[in-house]
């Protein structure tokens, strides 16, 4: 028996090694090997083992959203990129295909579509990344017609078409492939439909972003799909950067809230978008002059972080447009820096300094339903005057005929804004998005690494059935006494 006992020791120790190695991979299920060809020290993520698919397997069902709060899922940390000011717009990159190509999109929470540019594109403009090769992309698979989406005119693939209010638009077909969500991400790249570009007009096709990336309600917006998966949990936040600052940070997926963050409830039924109650505005600790339904009229309150500045319905802009006025009697008004608009701008002594805003500036805040308030400062409601140094314009305007309020990026600046869609409620914090991590005590984003792709892209196919049965150091400790106890 001197055999049974030598291969049940091999075994132990062979087990007790891979058990070690696994604790000490950053992934419960992947293994992490730095890559020494590169100054960078970039780390390449590989898949170890697959879950086995067995009579005792849970039923598909333990994933629905329903079952989210009871489960510890990964999220999605990814860098925001570009300033307000200088873009209008914040990016992300998201890479698609196997091998992955990169694209910047713009992330639009009024957006259910995430889109980049085909390269079959026949209008579309010059952007800050090639367009999207399907030809390339050993993963890429047409989403073929069906009766849940538009289809083409041969009734063959899936197409969409999205228009914007600044009459800007893009159509397209609907593909699916992997999507990688860069080196910061807990969450592995997931398979996930996407629209690739035949045509842009408007801004969209005059801007230096690649494309959208929609985080809306919608069925193939890339929340609603992650979410399907049951990869990550019904939440998302946003952190944009100050003004002169930019950049910001994005996560996908549940992150613990702030004791100081501050809620609203967000009602799905109320509207397409997200929506918040808003019931009054203060300026210099004075509450407007308003009723409280000037703010719910039409889709209500919502945010859109597509749209750069904030809209007021007439009432609502003319009470808040006066008691600014009131409050900045002592400033020089001058000319805005685009004569075919009347922008409301001031000369400051603050000058470039955008921390001494508030001794010139009033206060402003925000009540909602619930009577929580959110504090905003100088920045969150004034742009730089870009011809005039020291001068800053009004970054609120009147919504035209329409009676929604409309919140776009400027409002929500260095401030944490938390989209809590399985408690439907929004939630907010007053931070510097800069140091984001750090105020969080989460690990900060390397230089280096943050932003990139996973230098090992997944295939997206079938991959062989393993048992993935690991069993623990006690486990083993067990079988070799049973084992020896035979002996």
């Amino acid at each position: 028996m001197g055999w049974l006992l030598t291969l049940a020791i091999l075994f132990f120790a062979t087990a007790v090694s891979a058990a070690v190695s696994r604790s000490n991979s950053p992934h419960l299920h992947s293994i992490a090997f730095v890559n020494n060809t590169s100054s960078r020290g970039n780390t390449m993520i590989l898949p170890l083992f697959l879950k086995q698919r067995n009579s005792h397997r849970l039923n598909e069902d333990f994933f629905s959203p329903r079952h989210l709060h009871s489960r510890t899922t990964p999220n999605a940390r990814m860098p925001l990129h570009d300033d307000l000011l200088r873009n209008g717009y914040y990016t992300t990159r998201l890479w698609i295909g196997t091998p992955p190509q990169m694209f910047a999109l713009i992330v639009d929470t009024g957006s259910t579509v995430t889109y980049v540019p085909c390269s079959t594109c026949k209008q579309c403009g010059m952007h800050q990344d090639p367009r999207f090769q399907p030809d390339l992309s050993s993963t890429y698979k047409p989403l073929k017609c069906n009766t849940h989406c538009t289809c083409d005119a041969d009734t063959e693939q899936c197409i969409y078409e999205r228009q914007y209010a600044e009459m800007s638009s893009s159509s397209g077909v609907l593909g699916v492939d992997i999507i990688s969500f860069g080196n910061l991400s807990d969450l592995e790249p997931q398979r996930a439909t996407f629209g690739c570009e035949n045509m842009e007009t408007g801004d969209l096709y005059s801007q230096h972003a690649d494309g959208i990336m929609g985080l809306g309600r919608g069925d193939i917006s890339i929340m609603d799909q992650l979410v399907e998966k049951g990869v990550i949990n019904d939440s998302f936040s946003l952190c944009y950067g100050g003004m002169d600052v930019g950049g910001g940070s994005m996560v996908l997926g549940e992150i613990f809230p702030p004791s100081e963050m501050v809620f609203t409830h967000s009602d799905p039924l109320r509207s397409p978008y997200y929506n918040i109650e808003l019931n009054e505005i203060r300026v210099a600790g004075k509450k407007l002059p308003l009723n409280s339904n000037v703010f719910d009229g039409q889709h209500g309150t919502i945010l859109d972080s597509g749209t750069t500045y904030a809209y007021l319905p007439d009432a609502a802009f003319e009470a808040f447009k006066a008691a600014l006025l009131k409050e900045t009697q002592s400033l020089k008004r001058i000319q805005g820096p685009d004569p075919n608009y009347n922008d409301i701008c001031f000369f400051s002594s603050a000058g470039s300094d955008v921390a001494q805003l508030s001794k010139a500036f009033p206060s402003v805040e925000m009540v909602f339903g619930n009577g929580q308030k959110l504090l905003l400062d100088p920045e969150n409601y004034l742009f730089r005057h870009s011809k005039v140094h020291g001068a800053y314009c009004l970054g609120i305007f009147q919504n035209g005929k329409d009676s929604t309020t409309l919140l776009g990026a400027i409002i929500f600046q260095n401030t944490l804004v938390t989209y809590d869609r399985e408690h439907e409620k929004v939630g907010f914090w007053k931070t510097n998005c800069s140091e984001l991590w750090e105020r969080m005590h989460l690990s900060p984003a390397s230089s280096s690494t943050a932003g990139m792709a996973p230098k090992l892209a997944p295939t997206g196919l079938p991959q062989p059935e393993t048992s993935g049965d690991v069993l623990s150091v006690p486990q083993l400790v067990s079988v070799l006494v049973l084992v020896t106890s035979l002996l």
